[in-house]
């Protein structure tokens, strides 16, 4: 094997884009352990605390696919740097932030940044890293990435004990700040000539998406037949309607449908959303259950999630060589249903009074079954899809995955409020405990899905070109 050596141009690119995709990686859960923080000091409702942590994922999900194709049109180095500027000038608004609507605002245009930043950091390191260095190259990224998504909560939470909230978002700030100028002096530009952008289809799931969570995160305040609540749902699953029809008739669709025909690509991909929309939501109500009833300070609290999110550094190595041996379908079935179980354990177990002993097997079986379920599923993904699909496959299944993040929120936390509240302790373990149900029956129906990949990745279907390379690393979790 070669032994070539990384040139100055690819450690910058690798420290660079390793750096972004760290500040990106860790907004999606550096938010939850400083959510009883921000509703003490900005006074949100329930549906406030939902939309601070759905603004960031809804436009990152709609947005990620259509940002590296900007990318691809414009030049991947400017946009990347637009990106990044979006995002650290987006999370110094958050900060600043008097109240929650502009909190809200401000996570929005975050998770813009964020779209278009990460899968363009991808292009760019993949792009300037020898062929023979990629792997290990791109294993770094996943690691930086990977470690971000498990110290967010522990982050947030100490910042938010020892500082304060708002340090969560400044920390973006000196760190973009400096990323900013690196980038355009250490970046090479590059452009993909014959890309197009869908803005119809944008904007349609844009629209659709937007109208289903702005109804499933109002309907416990308004009522689920109530005129804003109905028309959010009806209208927002029309125009997602809308959108199918669309990704199936344009020549170049944001979202090409055609490759759902295929069963294998049909389970990988709705496997991963219900995934996210178990594993988002119980986490965002348990995190709160262990400061707010279990009475943990937030650093205690983020570490006492390090069981779950933090598990995939020791897990994930061993599970990469056992989906070598066996074939990725049944280690991805394994990892599900091994979450599907500890957040049904969970369920089980939670009280008001509950021992954090009691509650570690639940965490350590859905940080182990989490950790199974992500090291292969890259691969199993590009082994339903051709080639030349590779890129439109991995931004399709983490636009997917961030969907099912937001609708996991917004699902749980509505169930949460419909049988409990923030009343007493008791209160919020009753609409906990059927929430956490919920959560384990859709990451036990993701098990199932996944059993329509087929048994063995086919060997010829490896990566040929720097986008298919890079797609093999998911984006931000």
């Amino acid at each position: 094997m070669s032994q070539q050596k990384l040139g100055p141009s690819a450690v910058w690119a690798l420290v660079l884009t390793g750096a972004a995709g760290f500040m990106a990686a860790l907004d999606n859960l550096v938010v939850t352990t400083a959510l009883p923080a921000l509703r003490a000091d900005l006074g949100g409702k329930l549906e406030d605390l939902e939309w601070t942590v759905n603004a960031y994922t809804l436009t990152f999900a709609v947005l990620l696919m259509f940002g590296s194709a900007l990318g691809d049109r414009f030049g991947r180095r400017r946009l990347f740097t637009a990106g990044l500027a979006v995002f650290t000038a987006a999370s110094a608004a958050a900060a600043l932030s008097p109240g929650t609507g502009r909190l809200i605002a401000a996570r929005a245009v975050q998770g813009a940044g964020a779209a278009v930043m990460m899968p363009l950091s991808l292009t760019l390191l993949t792009a300037a890293v020898p062929a023979a260095r990629r792997g290990t190259a791109l294993g770094i990224y996943g690691a930086v990435t990977g470690l971000a998504i498990a110290s967010g909560p522990l982050i947030g939470g100490s910042l938010t004990e020892h500082i304060s909230w708002q340090w969560i978002f400044w920390l973006n700030v000196p760190i973009g700040l400096a990323l900013i100028p690196l980038a355009r002096l250490r970046l090479a530009e590059s452009t993909a000539p014959d890309a197009r952008l869908d803005v119809p289809g944008t904007l349609l799931v844009s629209g659709g998406l937007f109208g289903i969570v702005y109804g499933l995160v109002n309907a416990d305040a308004h009522g689920w037949t109530s005129a804003p609540v109905l028309t959010g749902l009806l209208a927002g699953s029309a125009l997602v309607g809308v959108f199918v029809h669309h990704g199936f008739r344009n020549a170049n669709p944001v979202l090409p449908m055609r490759l759902f025909r295929d069963r294998g690509f049909f389970g990988i991909n709705f496997a991963g959303l219900l995934m996210y929309l178990g594993m988002f939501g119980s986490i965002f109500l348990l995190s709160q259950f262990l400061q707010g009833v279990a009475g943990y300070s937030p650093t205690e609290a983020g570490l006492r999630m390090l069981p779950w999110t933090g598990m995939g550094i020791v897990v994930a190595p061993l599970a990469g060589i056992l989906s070598d041996r066996i074939g990725g379908r049944p280690v991805v079935v394994a990892g599900l249903a091994l979450q599907a179980l500890g957040l049904a354990c969970f369920a089980l177990v939670l009280s008001p009074g509950v021992s954090y002993a009691a509650q570690l097997p639940a965490l350590v079986l859905s940080g182990i079954g989490m950790a199974l379920y992500f090291a292969p599923a890259s691969h199993v993904l590009m082994s339903t899809v051709a080639p030349g699909d590779q890129g439109t496959a991995s931004g399709t299944n983490n636009a997917l995955r961030e969907v099912g993040g937001a609708l996991g929120v917004a699902v749980l936390a509505s169930v949460f409020s419909a049988r409990g509240g923030y009343r007493s302790p008791q209160t919020f373990t009753d609409g906990t405990v059927p929430a956490l149900w919920i959560g384990a029956g859709a990451v036990a129906l993701a098990a199932a899905l996944a059993l329509l990949v087929p048994a063995r990745a086919t060997s010829g279907q490896a990566p040929a070109t720097a986008a298919a390379l890079a797609a093999k690393i998911p984006a931000a979790h």
